[in-house]
């Protein structure tokens, strides 16, 4: 079975030719949301299909977890171009967990914690806002992929939010971003990187099943596709009869 996504695009194409209900008006990514709206969309039987996959998987999903900052060049290339294609095909089979914080360095002025990021306040600021998305919506991912695949990141933030998440309530997002949460979920992300073994040495830093080596690093980074495929020990799904090849990403 394709994953959920994959099956939701394939009819999204139909439904350019006209074979979706008019009733639809929700994104894509929220056809199977609930009952209701599978039905408005016309695509009830393919999300059946994609739960039952869903439920008779008897082995753990790969869990693939990515080290990024959100202005990083080589992180916005591999989420955008493996990491999100990736997840599309296979997120039946896969989990991906991503930690913004990479190289950015921490201080405790005694009242709250103070970042440093490689790339200047802007990247501390969408790092932020990232970390937070994380926390607040299901849509994270769709969200920060949307912004990184933008030519501005964080001018994008607050529109992409509002294509993937449109109930998600922007101004309690910069709430957080400004705020203790989002001072105590930095925090958090950066002891997360700071306790990686191997300590992280670039960024985008992927583990694969909590592991990190160089040999899964090169692969993640040439063909992600391909790796997830080769490590889920259950029945290989159909999505896994495809390659995917790519260059190298890291900062």
């Amino acid at each position: 079975m394709k994953a959920a996504l994959l099956l939701l695009l394939a009819v999204w194409l139909n439904s350019q030719a006209g074979h979706c209900s008019s009733s639809c008006s929700s994104p894509p990514h929220r056809w199977c949301s609930s009952l209701e709206t599978a039905v408005q969309c016309g695509v009830l039987k393919q999300c059946l299909m994609s739960n039952f996959t869903r439920a008779h998987l008897k082995e753990d999903p790969v869990q693939v977890e990515v080290y990024i900052e959100s202005l990083c060049p080589d992180c916005r290339m591999f989420v955008s171009e493996m990491l999100f294609p990736t997840w599309l095909m296979l997120n039946d089979i896969m989990t991906v967990t991503l930690v913004p914080y990479g190289n950015a360095e921490e201080t405790f002025d005694g009242k709250k914690y103070i970042f440093e990021c490689q790339h200047g306040e802007q990247e501390c600021l969408g790092n932020m806002i990232e970390t937070c998305l994380l926390n607040m919506t299901k849509a994270a991912f769709q969200i920060i992929n949307c912004m990184e695949s933008a030519a501005d990141v964080i001018k994008a933030a607050e529109s992409c939010a509002n294509a993937y998440s449109p109930e998600l309530d922007w101004a309690g997002v910069m709430t957080c971003v400004k705020g203790d949460l989002g001072n105590a979920l930095m925090h958090q992300n950066a002891l997360k990187t700071k306790a990686l073994k191997p300590p992280h040495e670039y960024v985008p830093w992927i583990t694969i099943n909590g592991e990190h080596t160089e040999q899964i690093q090169q692969k993640a980074e040439s063909s992600l596709f391909t790796l997830v495929c080769s490590m889920y020990k259950g029945p290989k799904t159909e999505a896994c009869g495809g390659l995917q090849r790519h260059s190298s990403f890291r900062d």
